[in-house]
């Protein structure tokens, strides 16, 4: 008998297994692949992700892969343009965009050496209830065998199509359909740096990964996919000539492609119930928006500790294991709100009215613009920084006409 049993072994599951195991607890953690191996992401860590890596005693690990440090940032969405990068959060300087066949390891190995359990090459199939309580997963080994477990509680973190959510019956409670798809892949020759550039409805990212690559992603609206795929090369050079033509010609002329593209035709963002009767979802599972933003690993994460903090207040029966866990999903929900609305908002690629003229006036403004990417980076609140009482100051430094200084998405104008 496990006291807590993990299905997905990656960048949720993992840290939740780690982090009960160093506590004693008897952690199972079952993957249906095995380890190192690749899944489609966005790759992108920020600040406030490193920092939870280097509590857990790992970053150094990370640093050892010689995947390169990005301390400079440039954006662009029509004619706002921005770069700089955030004064250190949490003592960090930097971000890293790890490929997942690195960091995924790292992170399966952190937890077997923590004391979990770890099955590779196991796919969970059901979830198995007594008196109304998960107490258990059964599933099947890469063999055809079958084969049990039971536990105190099953945690999901299997990803949006998570079996263990769809198994206990979690329901959705906010839903923002996704509005585009991503093609991405490595590439040698290229020297860019960190990007993040959108113009016309088509967005482009750039980041250094390991082993000398660069990796390039696009973004088109979910409209444009079948016209997209029917020549993918040509396509995904397009957007790169159209957004910024120069860059678009140095890939022309001097990327070369070294690795097959991935596409992602992502889930929809969205909530779902995250706690109940001896289970919890963690990571994508239970919590999913666009990659635009790139939050998904940092919030894989910052909330996979918290899961992990909360089930041990249940485990060592400070609190009933419910509540704790239901505190979790409280807490979560709280703090990523307004990620959740930014992503949701960027990820149409067109800015509405409030969020340009904001980011207009940041771009003329050296201080709001440390504000603005220490919003990214994860040490400066989206709620602070888009405070009415906040802006208007903005407005006021940079001279935004006053009637151009909206204060609110609402519209309400200064």
């Amino acid at each position: 008998m496990y006291d807590v049993i993990v299905v997905g072994a990656r960048c949720a599951g993992s840290p939740v297994a780690m982090l009960l195991a160093r506590r004693g607890y008897r952690v199972l953690v079952v993957d249906r692949g095995a380890f190192p191996s690749d899944t489609v992401s966005t790759h992108f860590i920020h600040q406030t992700g490193l920092a939870r890596l280097d509590a857990w005693g790992l970053l150094d690990r990370l640093r050892a892969t010689g995947v390169p440090a990005v301390r400079h940032m440039r954006f662009s969405n029509a004619d706002v343009y921005a770069e700089g990068f955030a004064d250190p959060i949490e003592g960090l300087a930097e971000v890293y965009c790890p490929r997942r066949t690195v960091l995924d390891k790292i992170l399966v190995d952190a937890a077997r050496e923590a004391g979990a359990e770890v099955v590779e090459r196991y796919t969970a199939m059901d979830v198995l209830f007594s008196e109304g309580r998960a107490v258990g997963i059964r599933g099947r080994l890469d063999d055809g065998t079958e084969r049990e477990f039971h536990g105190r509680v099953v945690v999901g973190a299997d990803g949006p199509n998570s079996t263990v959510a769809a198994k206990v019956d979690a329901g959705f409670y906010q839903v923002v359909p996704a509005a585009g798809f991503v093609y991405y892949s490595y590439y040698s020759g290229l020297d860019w740096g960190y990007h993040h550039r959108t113009r016309d409805e088509q967005q482009f990212a750039t980041c250094p990964t390991n082993d000398g690559l660069l990796m390039l992603a696009v973004m088109r609206k979910r409209d444009r996919y079948r016209e997209f795929r029917a020549d993918v090369e040509a396509s995904f050079q397009s957007v790169f000539d159209q957004v910024v033509p120069e860059l678009g010609a140095d890939l022309r002329a001097h990327g070369r492609r070294e690795e097959p593209f991935r596409a992602i035709r992502y889930a929809d963002n969205f909530y779902r119930r995250s706690h109940g009767p001896g289970w919890a979802l963690v990571g994508d599972a239970g919590y999913h928006k666009d990659p635009l933003t790139g939050w998904g690993i940092t919030d894989a994460f910052t909330y996979g500790e918290l899961l992990a903090d909360q089930l041990h207040l249940g485990l060592s029966g400070e609190l009933p294991i419910d509540d704790a866990v239901a505190e979790y999903a409280k807490r979560r929900d709280e703090a990523s709100a307004g990620v959740f609305q930014l992503t949701v908002t960027m990820a149409a690629l067109t800015l509405p009215p409030f969020f340009y003229s904001v980011l207009k006036a940041v771009s003329q403004s050296p201080g709001y613009l440390k504000k603005f990417f220490a919003m990214v980076g994860g040490g400066y609140t989206g709620e602070e920084f888009f405070a009415p009482h906040n802006l208007a100051e903005l407005y006021e430094e940079v001279g935004t006409p006053p009637a151009s200084r909206i204060l609110t998405a609402s519209g309400v104008a200064h």
